[in-house]
């Protein structure tokens, strides 16, 4: 399925982008990623495909709000049952769908009562009462605690890929867009990339992407050669410049999880002549430490336990870096989005 889809209110959007199995359109707040699944249920006026002209009550579209929206003065079977066409046996019909869904025993409680999991399986169910040709998701874990976040995001991709039903889902958060079966990437309000996470992960198409995807490392550099790239005069090597252009402006992306440390002193697998690094700040971040340099260039690395406990870290000291050039991301900078 394609999304084709023009809207001038209440802001201007004009995207294209592909649904392949359960999607995820990436962005940050703002960016209009829920008034795009607005005007797919049809509930803002737009033009353009799928389901160009039919009203809201004819497209064939189940549509699960931020926060699940469900009435708080009706049980669960009754807010399913809300969705359900007809006047004949809404209620078996209601309790068929919370059964399919894991939750039947839920069927006489109220929303309020319910765990954010519980609720977004009523909510889900009230959506597929519909009996969409589509689902459309708005944050669905917005309401979550980040302990259960992934894990119910999870069974949710899960219970959607069971029930062979295409679904597109909004979020800024990378975590969530990287368990997708395909990816698209907005920034400023257009679609700069989609792919599959693992695709878009591997080549982010520019800064804003990087960003988006939490790549703490994000540098402008030049392209010296076939092997290296300067970044304020500092030479790394990295793989992806081969056939690139010299002289050409380039974005540096890097993992914090790619960079290695090891004490000046070691001689093991460094060479004298690379640069020493100086360590701005030494932070623990649960079982691993964040370190951050100062010179010569600024770069944040996360070091596993094995490391911190092989090396005892501190501000001010000196350390060699070892950065595999494989793990040397370059992009192309766009001027719209990656001002100077």
């Amino acid at each position: 399925m394609r999304v084709d889809l023009q809207l001038r209110y209440p802001i201007v959007l004009a995207v294209q982008f592909e649904l392949r199995g359960f999607s995820v359109l990436l962005g940050r707040s703002g960016e209009g990623k829920s008034t795009l699944l607005k005007a797919l249920a049809g509930l803002l006026p737009a033009q353009g495909g799928p389901y160009a002209g039919q009203a809201p009550q004819h497209r064939p579209v189940g549509y699960l709000p931020q926060g699940y929206a469900l009435f708080p003065h009706l049980t669960a079977w009754q807010n399913v049952a809300f969705a359900l066409p007809g006047r004949q046996a809404r209620r078996a019909r209601a309790c068929a769908l919370l059964e399919t869904l894991g939750v039947s025993e839920l069927a006489s409680r109220y929303p309020q009562t319910l765990s954010g999991g519980q609720q977004q399986r009523v909510a889900l169910a009230r959506a597929l009462a519909r009996q969409p040709q589509l689902l459309l998701l708005d944050e669905p874990t917005a309401a979550l605690d980040p302990a259960t976040r992934e894990d119910v995001f999870a069974e949710l991709i899960a219970q959607v890929r069971l029930l062979g039903l295409p679904a597109l889902a909004v979020t800024h958060d990378p975590h969530l867009a990287l368990m997708a079966d395909w990816m698209a990437v907005m920034v400023a309000r257009r679609i700069v990339q989609q792919g599959t996470p693992r695709q878009v992960l591997a080549a982010p198409a520019g800064m804003a992407v990087a960003r988006l995807l939490g790549i703490r490392n994000r540098l402008r550099g030049v392209v010296v050669d076939d092997h290296h790239v300067a970044v304020d005069g500092v030479l790394l090597a990295a793989s992806a410049a081969a056939g690139l252009a010299r002289g050409q402006p380039v974005g540096v992306l890097l993992r914090a999880e790619d960079i290695a440390l090891l004490p000046a002193a070691a001689d093991s697998g460094t060479n004298p002549a690379d640069p020493l690094w100086t360590l701005a700040a030494v932070r623990e971040e649960g079982l691993a430490t964040r370190v951050i340099t100062a010179a010569p260039l600024r770069l944040e690395a996360l070091l596993p336990r094995d490391r911190t406990d092989a090396i005892a870290l501190h501000a001010d000291q000196s350390v060699r870096l070892r950065i595999d050039p494989r793990h040397v991301q370059l992009c192309a900078l766009d001027p719209a989005t990656d001002p100077e």
